[in-house]
């Protein structure tokens, strides 16, 4: 019984967390941005109606919350980078602002003993009354140490954020959301 709880302690004292890296601007989101033609653009609140399990490799530790702002801020606070990159941001006199959701989020480490894949879905809405939904399924080789790639997985977080304000920019609906 003594091996089974300094076992479980072990375990649960080596679990560790894993931050997601800072957000860094696409250069081919910006030059889609600007493509798009808005401007004055801000951007509000991003919230979630998906739960998340943010396990990573069973007892290798957790994917915290990016810079307390949830995964759902973090998206948030990624497009307005990315507006601000392509001169588009207007938090003073916006012509159209931007919320979103997030429908969908999940993180498979195990799907094999080196791929794992962030999915995620966000619908964006406009003050104009028009939004657009998109999923983002994005795969890469975390390697096979549980405990040393749960970094990766969680720095790839931001590399399935720019993928999903990709998509999302280059939808055919996106230029309907930042026109008023």
């Amino acid at each position: 019984m003594k091996r089974i709880i300094v076992a479980v302690s072990v375990l649960v004292l080596s679990a560790c967390s894993y931050m997601p890296q800072r957000y860094s601007v696409s250069q081919e989101n910006t030059e889609a941005l600007k493509k798009s033609g808005g401007s004055n653009i801000n951007v509000g609140p991003f919230t979630k109606t998906a739960e998340f399990d943010n396990s990573c490799r069973v007892v290798a530790g957790v994917v915290e919350k990016p810079d307390s702002t949830g995964f759902e801020g973090y998206i948030q606070k990624a497009l307005v980078e990315e507006l601000k990159q392509a001169d588009m941001f207007d938090d003073k006199a916006p012509k159209i602002t931007l919320t979103g959701v997030v429908e969908k989020l999940s993180l498979s480490t195990l799907r094999t003993i080196y791929l794992s894949n962030w999915d995620i879905g966000v619908r964006l809405n406009s003050s104009n009354g028009k939004s657009v939904y998109i999923t983002q399924h994005y795969e890469f080789n975390a390697g096979p140490n549980k405990l040393a790639d749960c970094q990766i997985i969680a720095d790839q977080y931001m590399v399935a954020v720019q993928k999903t304000l990709g998509k999302l920019i280059n939808a055919p609906e996106f230029q309907s959301l930042v026109t008023p």
